[in-house]
């Protein structure tokens, strides 16, 4: 057990326009200067974009540009990028739609590929880390 002033952190959440989802999660959290969220290819009213991976990960980035912007911050804040995609094959793509939303020096990044995601047919999932203003 933690002693009693180490249990309660001060965090912030990030409001943003992005479908409120029903499970426990805020999609943005600040702490101590850094913005933690996970972004998925889902549209305002909460449905899995279709189109494959081209369009889901082009959902998947205008959300996370929706939220970098609602934390004052832009795509330069961003730190590290973890890529989950169910198909290696997908990567070629990932990185060509990425590369439009990032510019040099690009965030540190690692790309992962897994047997599924949590939502049936989703394709691409991103946890970033960003930097905050102070």
């Amino acid at each position: 057990m933690l002693p009693q002033e180490n249990r309660h952190v001060e965090k912030s959440v990030i409001k943003t326009d992005l479908f409120a989802s029903k499970a426990p999660l805020e999609w943005a959290v600040g702490y101590n200067g850094t913005l933690y969220t996970a972004q998925i290819p889902i549209d305002k009213q909460g449905q899995l974009v279709n189109g494959g991976i081209e369009a889901q990960t082009r959902q998947t980035m205008n959300n996370l540009m929706h939220t970098l912007e609602s934390a004052g911050v832009t795509s330069s804040a961003v730190l590290q990028v973890l890529i989950y995609v169910t198909d290696r094959n997908y990567l070629h793509t990932v990185n060509k739609v990425y590369a439009e939303y990032f510019n040099a020096p690009y965030p540190n990044r690692a790309a992962m590929v897994v047997a599924d995601l949590a939502r049936e047919g989703m394709l691409v999932e991103l946890v970033v880390y960003a930097a905050l203003p102070q």
